[in-house]
């Protein structure tokens, strides 16, 4: 059965045929408007969710089928003390498709290991958010017309952003891909992205501290809001919350076509004066992620029963601990899995180094 945990669950041919039906569906929205008549979508929202949360449900509303769920968890027998993988076993019972929000890094991938349907993974903890990512490959795909030979520059919150961290996985796939990092030493990309993507495939990569002086060289500009929610140290936010703020003036040093992308929600990281600009893609990106969670309903719906398409995100035993306190392996009854890559032993759940 195909999930859907990491981006990197895809391949680029598997990508490219969500992004075709993405694109049919935009041109031929009545053609698809009945495809999913009596199925059901599940949607575990156990973190506060706008675009994501109503992105899927119009998704599978739009694609005839019905949607059940939750948007709190405090709704739900979590409440009571149940677990993820116990959750995920009733609504087995009652949908087709699962897609799961949860601040517990890692427990997406837990669901996969009792779930009988396919899961989807709507963004775990500062992990991982995959189906944003597909979002973002259909915007940058139809605002320029390639994803390949592109420079990305990355600004913000690059440590908790998990938007930033399944881009990358994603793009570091593509020809020629250069990615220019945008951060304050608080919130540096972490060091797995960089050695495990960056450095193993020998992807080009800069650190700079500013938006002025790499605007003009950049693609695409990945604007993050810094994530109050992501901090334990409240003083440490308020010193970097207004570090790198785009405006009207510092587009002036843009290239012509480009295109500016932020997973929203924006606090003051875009000045409003940027909204009107043609190369600000962001509302255009939230419509594209209805689309291309559309397209990939109708393909995990499609790939459920295919045996060619494996899911395995490997990992066993192997007698370390996962030092994230946030990761599922450390919070619910779940098997302990690690993996080793280039000699450094990683949770498989959320890619820690073990200890």
């Amino acid at each position: 059965m195909k999930h859907l945990i990491d981006p990197t669950d895809l391949s680029i041919q598997e990508i490219a045929e969500i992004i075709a039906v993405a694109e049919d569906i935009i041109a031929n929205r009545e053609k698809y408007s009945n495809v999913c008549r009596g199925k059901k979508l599940a949607t575990l929202f156990y973190e506060p969710s706008t675009r994501t949360r109503l992105s899927f449900t119009a998704a599978m509303m739009e694609l005839g089928g019905n949607v059940l769920g939750f948007a709190d968890a405090k709704s739900s027998s979590v409440s009571k003390g149940e677990t993820v993988q116990d959750t995920v076993r009733v609504i087995n019972c009652f949908a087709d498709i699962i897609a799961m929000r949860h601040k517990v890094e890692g427990a997406p991938l837990a669901a996969t290991e009792v779930s009988s349907t396919p899961i989807i993974n709507a963004g775990d903890g500062s992990h991982s958010h995959p189906t944003q990512t597909m979002t973002d490959l259909l915007t940058i795909k139809r605002e320029l017309g390639t994803l390949n030979n592109l420079t990305i520059g990355l600004v913000g919150d690059l440590k908790y952003g998990r938007t930033v961290h399944s881009l990358i996985k994603a793009m570091s796939r593509y020809e020629n891909t250069k990615f220019i990092l945008i951060a304050p030493p608080e919130l540096a990309l972490p060091d797995y992205i960089k050695h495990d993507v960056c450095d193993r495939y020998g992807i080009p990569y800069r650190e700079v501290d500013n938006i002025e002086s790499v605007i003009g060289e950049v693609d695409v500009l990945y604007m993050t809001r810094v994530q109050q929610e992501r901090f334990t140290d409240l003083d440490e936010y308020e010193r970097v919350k207004d570090c790198f703020v785009l405006d009207a003036a510092k587009m002036r040093g843009a290239k012509e076509r480009m295109a500016v992308l932020h997973p929203l929600p924006r606090v003051n990281e875009i000045a409003i004066d940027v909204d009107s600009d043609p190369r600000a893609a962001y509302f255009r990106q939230v419509e594209n992620g209805k689309f291309v969670r559309m397209a990939l309903i109708l393909k995990l719906l499609e790939w459920q029963n295919d045996s060619e398409r494996k899911f395995d995100h490997g990992g066993s035993d192997l007698g370390c601990k996962c030092p994230n306190k946030l990761c599922i392996s450390n919070l619910e009854p779940v098997r302990k899995r690690f993996e080793s890559v280039d000699g450094i032993v990683r949770c498989v759940y959320c890619e820690s180094q073990a200890e």
